[in-house]
C-alpha cells in the first residue's frame, strides 16, 4: 500500500461510494460527473486509432457508467476503492468493445454508422450529455494533448496511477521501478499538472 494518504478530493470519493452502496440518495451522480474527466483522458488515449471509427471516448465512458450501473451491488466500498473498480470496469468494456469491432471488421456487424451504434449499448441521455461535454470541451483537449508530449514512462504513470488509481508498487512493477522511485517521479509530475492551471474538475479526477 502506498504510505501517502489519499487527498480530500479522493477521500470524499470514496465517501460517496459508500454512500451509494449503502442506498443512500443519489451519489452515483456525483461520482459520474467526479470522475468522467479521468475516465475520458483514459479512453482518448487506450482506444486505437483503428477503432475510432466505431467508438469514440464518450461512447466508451458512457457505457462503463451504464455497466457499472448494473453491476453496483457487486461493489465492495471497504475493501475496493471506487476509482480503481470503475477503471476495471472501464478496461472490460473496452475489451469487449475491441472484440465486437474485430467482429463487425470480419463481417459479423454492417458497416456504417448504424454498426457503430451497435458497439455500445444505448445510454441514459443524462449520462450522455456528461461525456458530451467533455468531447467538447478545450480543456480536455489541452488535457490530452499535455499528456502526448509527456516522455513514455511520465505517460505511463499518469494514464495508471494518476487516473486509475493503481498502487505505487503495481505501477513499479510495470515501469520497472521502486515503489519509493514511482511516489517521487509522481509528485513531480503531479507538480508539473498543477502548473498547466489545469479546471479544478481535471486535478481532482488524478490520483494522489
Amino acid at each position: 500500500m502506498d504510505a501517502n494518504p489519499p487527498p480530500p478530493e479522493e477521500i470524499d470519493t470514496q465517501r460517496l461510494a459508500r454512500a451509494a452502496a449503502r442506498g443512500e440518495g443519489d451519489p452515483l451522480t456525483v461520482l459520474y460527473e467526479r470522475l468522467a474527466p479521468a475516465l475520458y483522458t483514459w479512453a482518448d488515449f487506450r482506444i486505437r486509432p483503428s477503432l475510432r471509427t466505431w467508438i469514440e471516448p464518450a461512447d466508451l465512458v458512457q457505457e462503463v457508467w451504464c455497466r457499472a450501473l448494473l453491476i453496483f451491488e457487486r461493489y465492495d466500498a471497504e475493501r475496493v476503492s471506487f476509482r480503481y473498480w470503475i477503471f476495471r470496469v472501464a478496461k472490460i468494456v473496452l475489451l469487449e468493445a475491441t472484440r465486437k469491432v474485430g467482429a463487425a471488421e470480419g463481417g459479423a456487424l454492417p458497416a456504417g454508422s448504424t454498426a457503430r451504434q451497435r458497439v455500445l449499448d444505448d445510454v441514459p441521455d443524462a449520462v450522455a450529455g456528461v461525456s458530451r461535454r467533455l468531447a467538447r470541451s478545450e480543456a480536455m483537449a489541452n488535457f490530452s494533448g499535455w499528456i502526448e508530449a509527456l516522455e513514455g514512462e511520465d505517460r505511463e504513470l499518469l494514464l495508471h496511477h494518476g487516473l486509475e488509481g493503481m498502487p505505487h508498487a503495481q505501477v513499479g512493477v510495470r515501469l520497472g521501478l521502486s515503489e519509493e522511485a514511482v511516489g517521487k517521479r509522481w509528485q513531480r509530475l503531479r507538480t508539473r499538472l498543477e502548473d498547466q492551471a489545469l479546471p479544478r474538475e481535471l486535478l481532482a479526477a488524478l490520483s494522489t
